[in-house]
């Protein structure tokens, strides 16, 4: 009678389970068109001839390819040098991404395990400059990348913002989670502290490490106000304000824009899908104790 009542009330479930299951994947679906919309619209938009790219209604599949906006943009000979802004940026988001890395896992090791005086006041401290707007850093920062001779360089992209609060934040609540019995043995042995960052708490880290280097890559690669005030000359953008150049004042040329969308997504997603597993195992264990 028991086993009888247990299989009945399964059944009863089964078919609620499913429809739950039905409606999450539904809606699941829905989610995926909405984020792949506008990516696929670019990829075919960047196919498509100037013309067709304007006409009404508009069509999804391009009716003639056409490739003259890639051949725009990969011409080293006009006034947009978009495989020159490509390779700068990869330059300075890879060099802001390092700097990101070592001065957030440091500072976050020593407010997650060292001991002196300040820790906590100087902690609350960095965590208050995220609440401040990033505009009010514009100015001082400026100043300071003119009197060190950075501005129309790279440095002036990939240095300023690489001490940031939400990195020190991130690393210090995965650190945390940390079991002290490592650290305890490795002193134990003879082991100093740097030692034991080197060769036990970063060899654990590298899901958190993995994440804050996707986000950090991706701030500064899409970043657009900053370059616009330090870059002066055409050469040394980055991509978002030279493919904004692209846009002229009475005549937009939809698929050379496109095309340069197309080319500024590729190493975004290339990163994405190398790291996305670390990106949900760093996020999920870094945030849930602090």
């Amino acid at each position: 009678m028991a086993q009888a009542a247990s299989a009945s009330k399964r059944a009863g479930q089964n078919p609620r389970q499913l429809l739950s299951r039905i409606i999450w994947y539904a809606l699941l679906a829905v989610l995926t068109v909405v984020f792949l919309a506008p990516l696929l619209w670019m990829l075919s938009t960047s196919f498509k001839s100037r013309p067709e790219s304007t006409q009404w209604p508009l069509t999804w599949i391009p009716h003639e390819i056409s490739t003259e906006g890639y051949s725009t943009i990969f011409n080293t000979t006009t006034q947009t040098p978009v495989l020159r802004w490509f390779l700068n940026s990869v330059i300075a988001a890879s060099g802001h991404t390092v700097l990101v890395l070592v001065t957030a896992s440091l500072a976050g090791y020593a407010l997650a395990r060292m001991r002196f005086p300040g820790r906590n006041f100087a902690f609350a401290l960095i965590v208050g400059t995220l609440f401040i707007p990033q505009f009010v850093f514009l100015m001082p920062n400026y100043l300071i990348v003119d009197y060190f001779g950075w501005l129309d360089t790279l440095l002036a992209v990939a240095i300023p913002g690489a001490a940031g609060a939400f990195g020190v934040f991130f690393l210090r609540q995965f650190f945390q989670s940390l079991p002290k019995e490592l650290e305890e043995a490795a002193l134990i042995d003879g082991a100093n502290r740097f030692q034991i960052f080197l060769r036990i708490i970063l060899p654990l880290s590298k899901p958190p490490l993995a994440t804050l280097a996707v986000l950090s890559f991706l701030t500064n690669w899409n970043d657009f106000l900053w370059p616009v005030y330090v870059l002066i000359s055409p050469g040394s953008q980055t991509l978002p304000p030279g493919l904004a150049t692209l846009n002229a004042a009475y005549n937009t040329d939809y698929p050379v824009i496109m095309a340069g969308g197309v080319v500024a997504s590729i190493p975004v997603l290339i990163v994405f899908f190398i790291a996305q597993r670390y990106i949900i195992e760093g996020v999920s264990r870094s945030g849930l104790k602090g």
